[in-house]
């Protein structure tokens, strides 16, 4: 069975959480944090986000993200 559609609207509060299979880290090196804190200020100028607040774990990270425009699953992928 397929997962529910997941609830879009503008100006949306959102959770977003990743943790890595096993625990294992995602970031190996301090340029591994820092590729994705540029890759995710990409994501929000092109999507439109703001981000509140955000946590990077050497295995997980947490996002606090405000989507203006509707479209947390666009910036997802």
């Amino acid at each position: 069975m397929a997962r529910p559609l997941r609830l879009e609207f503008a100006g949306a509060l959102y959770h977003v959480t990743s943790r890595r299979n096993e625990r294992k880290p995602i970031y190996l090196e301090k340029s591994d944090f820092e590729t994705f804190q540029g890759l995710l200020g990409e994501v929000c100028k092109c999507y439109h986000w703001i981000i509140h607040s955000f946590c990077l774990m050497i295995n997980h990270y947490h996002l606090l993200v405000e989507t203006p425009d509707a479209n947390l699953s666009k910036g997802i992928r």
